[in-house]
């Protein structure tokens, strides 16, 4: 592999986990956008595109042709995905201060959703089913944690009752010690979820090593 690259892949533990945590992170964007779409008339999805968010698509385009033309430099393409699947996630969960959703906000999903998509088809990692390969992600890293699902369900709801008895010092162990094992977890006025982490360890090796 040496030969081609101009440096050896690194398959270290750490750069592992941050592709598998990444990994995730694009998927779940992506599996959200799906079910919000799938809501609406994809008629209206159609329509004219806010100029801010046709700039940001043409500026991931323009940076994916140049990447895949330099030696095909896919790192770089799947660093440029972070800017629309920012937007993407700004626009499915955040508000402006009057609380509306932000203006074209479908049509806008919709235009970034597709460019992501066609890219990954692309480079082979479009995956046929959003929701069967994140579980399948999850399930790697319960096996990584030695936890089942159930187990971290029982925790997250110790946690819960830990706050309603206002025991924030449980409260904040139950967060900590699952993040120690790669599992994070995520509150939203919906409850908590939890999706697979970088492992604290690891974390904390790859803020030592920047």
């Amino acid at each position: 592999m040496g030969t081609h690259y101009r440096s050896p892949i690194n398959y270290s533990v750490l750069h592992l986990e941050n592709a598998f945590e990444r990994i995730f992170y694009i998927y779940q964007t992506l599996h959200d956008c799906e079910l919000v779409l799938s809501q609406h008339d994809p008629g209206l999805q159609k329509d004219s595109v806010p100029p801010n968010i046709l700039n940001g698509i043409k500026k991931f385009h323009d940076e994916f042709f140049a990447s895949m033309s330099d030696d095909l430099h896919i790192a770089v393409v799947l660093a440029a995905l972070s800017d629309p699947l920012k937007t993407i996630n700004d626009l499915l969960h955040t508000r402006n201060r009057k609380g509306k959703r932000q203006a074209m906000r479908i049509e806008s999903l919709a235009a970034l959703e597709k460019i992501i998509r066609e890219i990954l088809a692309v480079l082979g990692l479009m995956p046929t089913n959003y929701s069967k390969v994140l579980q399948q992600l999850r399930e790697k890293a319960l096996k990584r944690a030695k936890l089942t699902e159930d187990q971290v369900l029982q925790k997250i709801e110790e946690r819960t009752a830990a706050s309603k008895a206002k025991d924030y010092k449980k409260y904040d162990a139950v967060r900590k010690d699952l993040a120690a094992i790669g599992i994070a977890l995520m509150d939203t006025p919906e409850g908590t979820s939890w999706r697979p982490a970088i492992p604290l360890a690891l974390q904390e090796q790859q803020v030592t090593a920047t």
